[in-house]
């Protein structure tokens, strides 16, 4: 499997230069912050994609916008190829590198530089962890309504990168939805600002060009994001059904209803008993999906909301509907979602994809990955965004087995062309990377990919930043 997805041949020129290059990068970083040797680079092999790797030429952990700026101008001078890195969590293979690449980390990288209340606004270096934005803020009545399950790893410079979303995105929107702002570096090193802490930034909308894009237009350093006050209450309730096909309706049909709750999370029976046995959550075993909706608002608010998606739940045979009673209900029955990615882990290996769909195929799309997963010969848990669409099966093989992976491979692919087929698209949250880069011709003619591929090399015309990523390698011109 570790050979199944190809990645560009390394630059000779760059690899026979080594030596010169890492005596360069150790004068325009700190002392410590440039990491060479082989064992210290392992952890910089692969990110949350694991079934890939590749030994970088070198990581550089600058802790400020212009050292990044002097390590971007140099490289650009010299042809190298960089990867920049946020958490390491992707799970896209977007941050594994090339053996003659170096590592942007950006970790170091951990002030909050401003608080603007008055705004709603904090600006945060790119190395910020999602979650110590709202950590930042929540004792003055404010959080960062962004909400991924690595809330608590990843950080906002990968973010960006990949348009990350969360359980609350159904209300709230993803990042780019919450972005106000960027300080960005190309890849010449030379320093541009797009947005600010007013609404609407002037000129083109670049800003929404760079969420998203994947490290490869340039790399963010500082981001100025939208605060929103706490809401006065949030209740979550589970709702479990007998087939994932009446849960996947139920969706649909809410939504379709004009109800908008803050947030619709899915869990299959697999997934239920994988995060129950973790979380204690009090998550029902005897129904075949889950769904956790939360409604928030005063009182009557939240009652009414709740009254009207019961309705709807009864019409494709609920048979379960349990409120959280009391704060630690309510945060358990979060920790449950929030940890499934890691909780699947102590069972097995697997690969968490990422395909968006129309709430109307949610049942379609349910039923076929069923099958597709089932002639394949293997097991999968289903937990996802419902609200949006958002899909995340996690496939579960053995990655000792290289046939057993071939096939985990096969069935995400052939997931991922359903999705799409489907109405929806290929990725809603995690990004192409390497894992889903073969298949942008399925999404895309070819005059769609050219038409990418030549804003992407207005930022970058070497094609440095970030390569083997997101285009086909054939036909890059």
């Amino acid at each position: 499997m570790s050979e199944a997805i190809a990645f560009l041949p390394p630059r000779a020129q760059v690899l026979s230069r080594r030596a010169e290059i890492l005596g360069d990068l150790k004068e325009l970083v700190p002392a410590g912050r440039l990491v060479a040797e082989e064992t210290a680079l392992v952890p910089f092999e692969t990110d949350g994609f694991i079934a890939y790797r590749r030994r970088p030429l070198a990581v550089v952990l600058p802790e400020t916008t212009a050292q990044v700026a002097a390590v971007m101008k140099y490289c650009h001078r010299y042809g190298i190829p960089i990867v920049p890195r946020g958490a390491g969590t992707s799970l896209s293979g977007g941050a594994i590198p090339q053996e003659d690449a170096v590592v942007l980390g950006l970790s170091a990288m951990t002030r909050i530089l401003d608080i603007d209340y008055s705004n709603r606004t904090a600006t945060v270096q790119a190395g910020v962890t999602n979650l110590a934005i709202s950590d930042a803020v929540g004792a003055d009545g404010y959080f960062y309504a962004p909400d991924p399950s690595s809330q608590l790893a990843c950080t906002i410079g990968g973010n960006i990168a990949m348009n990350s979303g969360g359980a609350h995105c159904l209300k709230y929107g993803v990042t780019t939805n919450n972005l106000l702002g960027v300080k960005m570096v190309l890849v010449d090193g030379t320093l541009i600002e797009l947005g600010g802490k007013h609404l609407d930034a002037e000129g083109y909308d670049l800003l929404g060009l760079v969420c998203g894009s994947e490290g490869q237009l340039g790399v963010v350093t500082e981001a100025t994001v939208r605060l929103l006050a706490k809401p006065e209450g949030a209740r979550p309730v589970l709702f479990g059904f007998d087939s994932a096909e009446a849960a996947g309706s139920c969706v649909a049909d809410v939504i379709g209803a004009g109800i908008i709750p803050v947030a619709i999370e899915f869990m299959d029976k697999p997934a239920i008993e994988i995060c129950e046995a973790f979380a204690k959550a009090g998550y029902p075993l005897d129904v075949e999906a889950l769904l956790i909706v939360e409604v928030e608002g005063s009182e009557a608010e939240m009652d009414a909301m709740l009254a009207s998606i019961v309705e709807i739940a009864k019409r494709h045979g609920v048979k379960t509907v349990r409120e959280s009673q009391t704060a630690t209900e309510a945060a358990l029955i979060w920790k449950g979602r929030k940890s499934a990615f890691g909780a699947t882990g102590r069972i097995a290996d697997y690969i968490c994809m990422d395909g968006t769909v129309p709430l109307s195929q949610l049942a379609y799309v349910l039923r076929k990955t069923s099958e597709i997963i089932d002639r394949y010969g293997l097991r999968v848990a289903n937990v996802f965004h419902a609200g949006d669409g958002n899909m995340h099966p996690l496939i579960l093989y053995n990655i000792n087995d290289p046939e057993d992976a071939a096939r985990a491979e096969a069935a995400g692919m052939e997931i991922l062309k359903l999705c799409v087929d489907a109405g929806g698209c290929l990725t809603g949250e995690h990004g192409v990377g390497i894992e889903k880069r073969d298949l942008m011709r399925h999404q895309f003619s070819d005059i769609d990919l050219a038409q990418q591929m030549s804003v992407r090399s207005a930022f970058d015309e070497g094609w440095i930043l970030n390569p083997s990523k997101v285009f086909p390698l054939e036909g890059r011109g």
